[in-house]
């Protein structure tokens, strides 16, 4: 498994179209926080009993239309779920799995709050609101 921050990650996509970029967050924090503009949502896990998602894999492959190889980035709030998530996918058999670090809303700061200090939407990159 690769690790690329936010800026790296979207230069990776930028060189390579095929790449699928995986949201793993839950439908909520997808939907109403924001995701990066062309993520993909497959949830790891979901309220109220946050058990991972059986089925995960299956949708990721789904996705990638069976070709393992193709480039799967993982992206969550911080990095923590989307390592979890991208370990599934390596041990499924995905060849090429990225974890996008300090994920969309990075890590919380001295005052608890996420957005400034890093992840994709402080690094300035696309993204989309519902």
């Amino acid at each position: 498994m690769r690790h690329l921050d936010p800026l790296a990650a979207y230069a990776f996509m930028q060189q390579r179209p095929e790449a699928v970029l995986v949201d793993c967050r839950t439908e909520i924090e997808f939907l109403y926080v924001g995701h990066p503009v062309g993520a993909e949502h497959v949830a790891w896990q979901e309220a109220p009993d946050w058990e991972i998602d059986p089925g995960f894999v299956d949708n990721v492959k789904y996705l990638v239309r069976g070709n393992l190889e193709r480039p799967v980035l993982v992206i969550c709030r911080s990095g923590h779920r989307s390592l979890h998530a991208a370990d599934a996918l390596e041990t499924a058999g995905f060849a090429n799995v990225i974890n996008v670090l300090e994920g969309f809303e990075g890590h919380r700061d001295e005052n608890n709050h996420r957005g400034t200090l890093g992840g994709w939407r402080f690094r300035g990159l696309p993204w989309q609101q519902t």
